[in-house]
Formats: C-alpha cells, structure tokens, sequence
C-alpha cells in the first residue's frame, strides 16, 4: 500500500464533499425499522438532478432494487427525468443468469430494450473503450457488496472508476449498506504481488466499508489519476448495524450467497475454496457447510473445544449437487452463528483450516496456491504448513492490518 500524502488525500476529500449528493448522513440516528434509504431512494427521491442533462450508463446487478424490488434499471427507463442509455454487467451477469467465473456477455435487455455491455474482467483501456462506444457521459454504479475482499463486485467497482477516467468520464456511486457492519477490519491485507480479480490492492480480508467509501479509498490511495467522483450515501444507517435492521429485502448478489447468513460466515469460509474440501457449493448452504470425502465428527469436535465467540460447529454430512463432491455424500460441519457480533469470520475460517489438516490426513491446498490469492500472501498457508496455530497465523497480520485500519478511517462516512 503506498503512502499518500496528505494534501492529495486532503484535496480528494474536499472535492468528494463538494461534489456529493450528500457528504455525510444526518447527525441523528434511525429509529429500528423502514427507515434507511439508500443512495438510489434519495437519487430518484430528488428526481434524478445529479443526473441531469446527462447520458446515464448504469453498473449494477440483480441487486439494483427499491425496497418494493422493482428493479432501477426497469425505474429509471421508464422516468422521462433520467436519459438511461446503456447497462453494464459484472460477473453472474446484469440479470445474474450466469454462475462463478461467468457473464452473460453482449445483448439488448428484452425488458427495456437497452444494450448490456460485459464488464467481467475487463479493466483499463478495453472497458474505457466500452464506455466510450456506449456513449454514456455518466457511468453509475450500484450492486450490494457483502464486505469480503474476495468478492468480485469491488473490483468491478475499482475496474469501472479507472476505465471511466481514461475515457473521461464522470461516476456515481450509489450507497448501500454492508451486511455484515461496518465495525472494523479484519484479517489478512493484500500484498501486490498478489494481485487478482478477487483483489486488485492492498486491503483487508474483511474490509468494513460501504461501496462509497471504497470508492473514496480507490480514488485516494489507488488509482494514478482520481475519476471525477461524486457519491449518493445511505440516510438511516450505523455501522454497527446488520443487513436486517431495515427490513431491505435480500437478494442475492450472486448464485451461491443466497442469505445474509451466507455473507456473515463469507470472510472466513471462503479461504476453503483454496482447498481440496467443499466451500459448500451445491448445497442450499454455501460456505456455511463445509466438508469433504472422509471427514468425520472429530472436526466438529475440535472445531468446538477452541470456544471460539459467538459460533458453534455441527457434524454434518451432505451431498453437493455441483461442483467439489457432486453427487457423492461427504461429511463436514455446518456453521452455526449464535452471536453476530462476537463472531469473527476471518479468524473462524483460519480456526477451521487448522483444525481441518489436524484431524483429516487427505486435506491439501489447490495445486495452484489459490489461498495465496484469496488471502492476499504466503503467510497463511505457509503457517499452517509449518503446524502454527489459529493465534499464530492471526497474530501474523496484525501489523499490516493496523496500518490498513489507520488509511480506512480517513475514508469513512458513517459514523
């Protein structure tokens, strides 16, 4: 992470105030029910000025709803305030027809008629080009994160506020909330030589923030020349408050995060995509089952002796319909929170990889390292190699992630 100095982070953050549709949320706070609204409520609720006179191009997913679950796409085309032109679709697709590691490629919306651009691992001057032959003067974004470093959409998010520069763009971010808070920071922080789609720069595994402040972080920290940025920010929202506050119906980002619960345990349960056992994918539990050929209760059971806050762990045995262990029965736990906020994600999922190669001699990392990549460095996995315990392998990032900690906190909006 390179230092920045302070006039340019300064400079960055007055603009951003300047510019934006809203600075900072109300002082007083939301009283527990419908009272949230996102960026895309006060957008539409104002009709659309920050849009005005402009041609609007739009990133977002199936997760672009109002609270009704119409879809904004669908809203906006048929608002004669906003000049909605052109849609562009991250990994799983605008409509999210397409599984991990898929797009729905080039087409024209039946619903609407509008064409959809792909933007799946597309970056730099390829998707400026894009922009430019969409015509769009705006490019906005608005998809619901899930708080982990390792999910595409930030990156997309990172990708489209460069290529929106290079093709002198302007760009909106449209708030929503983190589900699972925006209390802190946790786990591993990227190193650049690790660099990947699931994690272009030097962040932490559980990063805290919300879509607008990432994209402040990315335009302060990141990227050579900042976008022209301006965001929309959430009223009615405290960090330390779960998805389900508000009552905002769920939908999921992608095919395997079907629940908050799926995004809670997310951070941590992800990392077993760099093993040789199941994540849980084809199961109607995603990366809260866990498991493979030959584990028995015994991990369940060491899993539980470390008492690890706010979680317990079930034997469980299950039979994945795709992709690791299709069709075959395996055996495995299933996580079970019973504290949100005393549950760490990160260091649950390090407890469970340790507990894991203890207990079950076939485990093994992917031949291709993929951990290195999901947890940002070696550390990990040489750590647990070398037989170092669940404090030893936390206690190995926690200098990084203090001067993370110390970067984030200059970008933060709610308070």
């Amino acid at each position: 992470m390179h230092p920045m100095r302070l006039s340019r982070r300064a400079l960055l953050a007055a603009t951003t105030a300047a510019t934006s549709f809203s600075a900072a949320p109300p002082a007083t706070a939301a009283a527990p029910g419908k009272n949230l609204r996102t960026g895309f409520d006060r957008l539409s609720a104002e009709g659309y000025a920050l849009l005005d006179g402009q041609r609007v191009g739009i990133v977002t997913n199936p997760t672009g709803v109002t609270r009704d679950v119409h879809h904004i796409v669908d809203v906006m085309h048929a608002d004669t305030r906003v000049n909605l032109v052109a849609v562009f679709g991250p990994e799983h697709g605008f409509r999210g027809t397409a599984q991990a590691g898929g797009s729905e490629g080039r087409y024209d919306d039946p619903a609407t008629g509008l064409p959809v651009y792909d933007t799946y691992l597309k970056s730099g001057r390829p998707l400026a080009d894009i922009f430019t032959t969409s015509g769009v003067d705006t490019v906005v974004f608005d998809i619901q994160d899930v708080g982990a470093r390792f999910y595409t959409y930030i990156w997309t998010l990172y990708d489209c506020m460069e290529a929106a520069q290079l093709a002198g763009r302007r760009f909106v971010v449209l708030d929503r909330p983190n589900p699972v808070t925006g209390r802190s920071a946790q786990g591993p922080v990227l190193h650049k030589e690790f660099a990947t789609f699931v994690g272009r720069q030097p962040i932490s595994q559980a990063h805290g923030m919300t879509v607008t402040e990432l994209a402040r972080l990315y335009n302060g920290e990141f990227l050579t020349t900042p976008v022209p940025l301006e965001t929309v920010l959430m009223t009615g929202w405290k960090r330390s408050e779960f998805y389900d506050a508000h009552g905002l119906p769920w939908v999921p980002p992608s095919p395997n995060m079907p629940t908050p619960d799926t995004a809670l345990v997310y951070s941590g349960t992800c990392m077993f995509e760099g093993t040789n056992l199941s994540e849980g994918r084809g199961t109607t539990r995603p990366f809260e089952l866990l498991g493979a050929d030959g584990i028995d209760g015994r991990w369940a059971g060491a899993a539980n002796e470390l008492g690890l806050p706010g979680v317990h762990f079930r034997e469980a045995y299950f039979a994945p319909t795709f992709s690791k262990f299709q069709g075959k029965t395996i055996g495995g736990v299933q996580i079970h929170v019973h504290d949100r906020a005393a549950y760490d994600p990160v260091r649950t999922g390090i407890a469970l990889l340790v507990t894991a190669k203890k207990v079950w001699s076939g485990f093994s990392w992917r031949p291709d390292n993929w951990i290195d990549r999901l947890t940002g460095s070696t550390r990990v996995r040489t750590a647990i190699d070398a037989g170092a315990g669940t404090d030893e392998v936390v206690a190995g990032w926690q200098e990084e992630l203090a001067a993370f900690r110390r970067i984030r906190k200059e970008y933060l909006l709610y308070k």
